[in-house]
């Protein structure tokens, strides 16, 4: 059983929806993009048996509105009839009954008015999101009502809907909470040694590996052995396990027992999707999504496996009423619900017409609490934010936005008046959030500047110039973690009144939510950074679901980046890749044609070529290439990067002294760095923020020689000379932004090793970012007011 772990910086070749193909997640051909399926007719409309009335009104199926009128109409007008028979007080008893009809067919039709009135009051109110649903989705929002209150969902929440009314269950409230960072390997807390062993042994009962035994005790806690005896398929909880790894293992400790159809299987299998689909960067699937690709792992029965992890909590249930702006996505078969606005149906007739009914689609979501939460805390601090700034402080910004001009004048001023701002730019543009941080300061105002690496702290620090001062300029992990900046006061929030968030296109959902929620009231945000860069290696797409939401200002620099290589990046970030004049030999195309050959031009390029032509060292030169895997991956360019550049046998792990390593402390980070040596502690490696000793057992999972890197593992770093390999069975995995983030790596020399032919161009002008589904743009509506 191959369990290697495969860090989420090759997550950049990740599909629009769940991966489930076998493979490492995240390199090419190993994803497979899991289709939505036309959703059940009875999903996509509602009639009136299938929704709530409003409090007191009366329920009037489809067709029945006459009906029941007459109904009523004649029944009083045979009381009345019977009443006049059994007094026998008048002679004329045919009037009185025509009298009573009348009256009775007056106020029917009065009723009915009231019910028609009370309709289009209905309609005329906002719709919240979650509310006013019907057919499914009112089922499954019922589900979750029951799952937070500690009971199982009813078995019925997929069958078809019952055609009797009943009042959907309101979404639950719950204020959204800051999201605590992920423990890594490096701080988390080590099982016990019991806890271990006890792992070891179920482990090796069922065939396993038990090598895992650490990692699984430490995912599943102190019961974990207990816990796999009970639910084998717990294992699928490990990292790198797949589910025909995790039926063996079932297969091999439950025996008979085991079958496709176990719900426990079923459970498992929806958490380990659903934690796919973050590696590729959704914080939660469309429930079509969802069901099909459980179809294609052999869930027998997709919709009881998601009813399951429902009732368990562990997924939640989600319905975002879509607006105008998302129609786009409405059109897509099973992708929405769509749901009357005023919860029923026309009576019919002319008055059917005066009240003329809308739609509106609904969009349900299946995700992890721990993305859903971070989204939820992320809308609410960002309107926080937002709100908390006084209106009278901006005058102080006066003297310092009279003096700028340009970009970085608009910059200032909207900073000025606002306490969250987006600005867009390449490298070039940094100047301008420079700017802004070196006046901030000027004010006396408590501001700092947060990087995504140590690479970009450095470049930032240098522009800063005399300006710079002690713990300006921060890291985001050091940041969150306390180890940089100015700290946090008496309630938990941060220092500061001014955060200058840089390279914001890598900041992940999670980590988003962290440093909004711990910034003080009357804090100011700006988010910068280039928006045709890869996205973050975590779940979410938070500086580009900002920027559609148009929530604040948006200042976009109008400084481009200089020299033929900034040229040629501008180019491609508008989908076209032009010949680029470059006298310098700033720009240089290495043809090959195939995997063997592009590994050895990129030896020597790296070794060779570039310290002879332009006194640009091998230390001060990366190879960027699309994924880990591969004839020309990052694995084999690394071997033969090491071979030429500094030979020895591995004697520590693979590693020697004086290898380039690329660290990966935590999911998304990568810090380049240097092997020192070796002890019983584990490999000492010499990194841009110090001295770092990784335990022997991490080793393999966070430490990779690093002469050779993905895009993602670059981003946010610059080189002298970058080398993108373009081997010819990457062709499949290049992207617009893939391309744009690996040639906007270089800052004097940019050397491409070109095999993919046509493919090169034709990702530039046709393949954009691929889509990932987040909930963010809805919640954000709802907090924040579009600005004018």
């Amino acid at each position: 059983m191959s369990t290697e772990s495969v860090p989420p910086e090759s997550t950049e070749n990740a599909g629009p929806a769940t991966p489930d193909a076998a493979g490492e997640p995240g390199t090419p051909d190993d994803t497979a993009t899991a289709r939505p399926e036309p959703a059940p007719a009875d999903s996509a409309s509602t009639s009136d048996d299938e929704t709530p009335p409003a409090r007191g009104a009366e329920v009037l199926s489809e067709g029945e509105g006459e009906e029941s009128l007459a109904a009523g109409a004649e029944a009083e007008a045979d009381g009345a009839d019977g009443a006049d028979a059994e007094a026998g007080k008048t002679g004329d008893g045919e009037a009185a009954a025509q009298l009573s009809e009348a009256q009775a067919e007056l106020a029917a039709q009065k009723r009915e008015r009231e019910r028609i009135e009370r309709r289009r009051a209905e309609k005329a109110k906002p719709i919240d999101s979650g509310t006013k649903l019907s057919g499914k989705a009112a089922d499954l929002l019922a589900a979750v009502r029951a799952v937070e209150g500690g009971a199982k969902p009813p078995a019925t929440v997929f069958a078809e809907p019952a055609r009797a009314p009943r009042r959907p269950a309101p979404e639950p409230e719950r204020r959204p909470q800051p999201v605590p960072a992920v423990p890594t390997a490096d701080t988390a807390p080590a099982p016990a040694a019991e806890a271990v062993e006890g792992v070891r042994r179920v482990l090796a009962e069922g065939g396993a590996p038990e090598t895992l035994a650490a990692q699984a005790a430490a995912v599943l806690g102190e019961d974990a052995e207990d816990l796999l005896r009970e639910d084998p398929w717990q294992l699928l909880r490990v990292p790198g396990v797949r589910p025909e790894q995790a039926d063996g293992f079932a297969r091999a400790l439950l025996g008979p027992e085991c079958a496709p159809d176990d719900e426990r299987r079923g459970r498992a299998v929806t958490v380990w999707l659903l934690e796919q689909a973050a590696l590729a960067g959704h914080t939660a699937l469309e429930l079509p999504t969802l069901t099909a690709a459980l179809g294609r792992q052999a869930v027998p029965d997709a919709e009881a496996a998601v009813q399951s992890a429902l009732a368990e909590g562990d997924a939640l249930v989600f319905q975002d009423a879509l607006d105008s702006a998302d129609s786009g996505r409405a059109d897509r078969p099973g992708g929405t619900v769509e749901n009357r606005a005023d919860g029923a149906a026309e009576s019919g007739g002319d008055e059917g017409d005066e009240d003329g009914e809308e739609t509106r689609p609904v969009r349900v979501l299946v995700g992890l609490e721990r993305y859903a939460l971070a989204e939820e805390s992320l809308a609410d601090a960002l309107a926080r934010v937002v709100n908390s700034l006084a209106k009278e402080t901006s005058a102080r910004w006066e003297s310092v936005t009279a003096g700028a001009s340009g970009s970085t004048a608009e910059l200032l001023r909207a900073v000025a008046g606002h306490g969250l701002v987006l600005h867009t730019g390449g490298d070039a543009s940094r100047a301008e959030p420079a700017a802004l941080l070196t006046a901030a300061r000027t004010l006396g105002l408590r501001a700092v500047a947060a990087c995504h690496t140590p690479d970009g702290r450095q470049r930032f620090t240098a522009l800063l110039g005399e300006q710079a001062a002690d713990g300006a300029v921060v890291t985001v992990a050091g940041l969150l973690a306390g180890a940089e900046g100015p700290g946090r006061d008496a309630e938990g929030a941060f220092a500061l009144d001014l955060l200058v968030l840089l390279d914001a296109p890598q900041v992940d959902v999670e980590s988003a939510a962290m440093l909004a929620e711990s910034l003080p009231d009357g804090a100011r945000l700006v988010l910068s950074g280039d928006p045709a860069v890869l996205w973050s290696a975590g779940p979410g797409r938070v500086f580009a679901d900002l920027l559609a939401a148009r929530a604040c200002p948006q200042v976009a620099s109008r400084t481009p980046d200089p020299g033929p290589i900034g040229e040629l990046v501008s180019g491609v970030g508008i989908g076209e890749l032009n010949q680029v004049d470059a006298p310098g030999k700033e720009i240089v195309i290495v043809p090959v044609r195939e995997a063997g050959e592009a590994v050895h031009r990129t030896v020597q390029l790296v070794a060779d070529s570039v310290p002879r032509a332009f006194g640009i060292t091998p230390e001060e030169t990366v190879a960027i290439t699309p994924g880990h895997g591969g004839a020309a991956g990052t694995r084999a360019l690394n071997a033969a990067l090491k071979e030429r550049l500094n030979p020895g046998p591995g004697r520590f792990g693979g590693f020697d002294p004086g290898d380039r390593i690329a660290y990966s402390p935590a999911p998304g980070r990568t810090v380049p760095g240097r092997v020192v040596t070796a002890d019983a502690e584990g490999l000492h490696l010499s990194c841009a923020d110090g001295p770092v000793v990784v335990p022997r057992e991490r080793v393999e999972q966070a430490v990779r020689h690093g002469w050779a890197l993905t895009a993602h593992q670059a981003v946010g770093s610059r080189w002298p000379a970058a080398v993108v390999v373009l081997p010819g069975d990457a062709a499949q995995a290049l992207s617009r932004p893939w391309v744009y983030t690996a040639f906007g790596r270089a800052e004097r020399h940019l050397s491409v090793v070109h095999g993919v032919e046509q493919a090169l161009p034709k990702a530039v002008a046709e393949v954009p970012a691929k889509p990932r589904t987040t909930r963010l743009p809805v919640l954000l509506r709802t907090q924040v007011p579009a600005a004018e």
